[in-house]
């Protein structure tokens, strides 16, 4: 079998065959085939695209490129939340505990945070001491011990994805629907779990600007994942402006708990009640998604939920006296308000714009070597289709540094439409595909 053939075939538009995909795949991650050669395979598959049987195949060869996580040691019906990110997305942060508190184990493995998207892992860290870094046996005792553990990807965690991922990223290739999906998939089925319920953001700050394309790329993964054996479901949900109120790492984690304590934003309960509903019918606790919200909010109502947190923290080595406490998160040194400049309705928010602005305080990182300041970040005063006066704070920024804050604080209003009346506004979860 050779490479040069594998790349014609696919140029002229061909289905490549399961062989010819592990062929590539393999040889790819072993460092058998060049990068020109795998370049020009990609560049043939973004304009010829592929089958539903090429997509299924190429996502299982890069699964099984590296180790292929066996959980079966944890009891129960282990459900993976993915979401495909966005600003302010500490969705996981909460809805951990509470998925863990109705019983459901929760074995996730989670990233950082790259550009103007956090990271689970960063955010976690807020918690001091905190660490993923676990063994294999350390995170399956945790799950059967208190319900919940997350651990940092592996470097052997399907490796063939990491490798065509950073390829794809410098040679315009990213962009392509089978792509994407068999990157995310490929992840999560290497991770073990027996259901996936994933998370897919539509909006301005989101990978998938266009709804239309958002619910292409969940009907691609549900696909793939019903194919693996999977039961897998798909929430398409808003990213038009950021999610809750709170953007940057400790400011997130203090919202999670703030939602966990009874107090969270609307839009961000509605989105733990909806994926934390489908994982419950998914982990087989009921067939009813309105009881599964219902005991979704119990564990809120009585406080497992937050003892959940506290206990999952302090099982990580961190310090869970903050769950209570949240004084003792990373906090900045500035705190000051970004003033509407006009009267009127907030009309649009340009998401990820938002995003940047965290990421200019140093609560994102320009590349994976990058620092971060766990504490700055910004609180939204207002959000889309509520009213200020001029003068009023939009917006409160969390700072270390005076001249960043000021960059921040130009941008953010940059980000801002003030108009005269309310705009019209999509639901804010669009779809559920299953």
């Amino acid at each position: 079998m050779r490479m040069y053939d594998i790349i014609m075939k696919k140029r002229n538009g061909g289905e490549l065959t399961k062989e010819e995909i592990r062929f590539f795949v393999e040889g790819y991650t072993k460092g058998e085939i060049p990068d020109y050669q795998v370049s020009a395979l990609m560049m043939a598959v973004y304009f010829q695209k592929m089958t539903e049987n090429e997509t299924g195949e190429l996502t299982m060869a890069m699964a099984r490129s590296g180790d292929m996580l066996d959980l079966s040691a944890i009891h129960g019906i282990k459900v993976d939340k993915h979401s495909t990110g966005g600003v302010g997305d500490k969705t996981s942060l909460a809805l951990g505990p509470m998925v863990a508190a109705c019983g459901i184990p929760v074995a996730k493995m989670s990233g950082r945070g790259l550009g103007h998207t956090g990271g689970t892992i960063d955010k976690l860290e807020s918690f001091q001491g905190f660490t993923t870094a676990l063994t294999r046996e350390r995170f399956i005792d945790n799950v059967n011990r208190i319900g919940i553990a997350i651990m940092g990807q592996t470097a052997d965690l399907a490796p063939a994805d990491k490798k065509l991922y950073a390829l794809r990223d410098v040679t315009a290739t990213v962009d392509n629907m089978s792509l994407i999906a068999s990157s995310i998939m490929s992840k999560k089925l290497a991770a073990g779990a027996d259901a996936i319920v994933l998370d897919v953001k539509t909006g301005s700050g989101a990978f998938m600007k266009e709804e239309h394309d958002a619910i292409a790329l969940a009907e691609e993964m549900v696909r793939i994942g019903r194919n693996a054996g999977k039961k897998t479901v798909a929430v398409i949900s808003d990213m038009d402006q950021p999610l809750g109120y709170a953007v940057g790492n400790a400011l997130e984690v203090k919202e999670a708990i703030d939602t966990l304590n009874g107090k969270g934003p609307q839009d961000f309960v509605e989105l733990c009640l909806t994926l934390g509903s489908q994982m419950l019918i998914a982990g087989g606790k009921t067939e009813n998604e309105g009881e599964a919200r219902e005991m979704l909010r119990a564990v809120i109502r009585d406080g497992r939920a937050l003892n959940k947190l506290a206990e999952f923290v302090d099982a990580q080595g961190g310090d869970s006296r903050a769950v209570y406490h949240t004084e003792l998160l990373p906090q900045a040194d500035l705190i000051l308000p970004i003033p509407a400049p006009v009267s009127g309705v907030v009309s649009h928010i340009a998401c990820d714009e938002v995003g940047i602005c965290s990421l200019i305080l140093g609560g994102g990182r320009e590349t994976k070597e990058s620092a971060i300041d766990l504490s700055v970040g910004l609180v939204l005063c207002k959000k889309v289709g509520d009213y200020v006066e001029a003068g009023q704070p939009l917006a409160m920024i969390h700072a270390n540094d005076p001249e960043k804050a000021g960059q921040a604080a130009s941008r953010f209003l940059a980000a801002c439409t003030l108009d005269e009346k309310e705009p019209e506004r999509a639901p804010f979860i669009r779809a559920i595909l299953s």
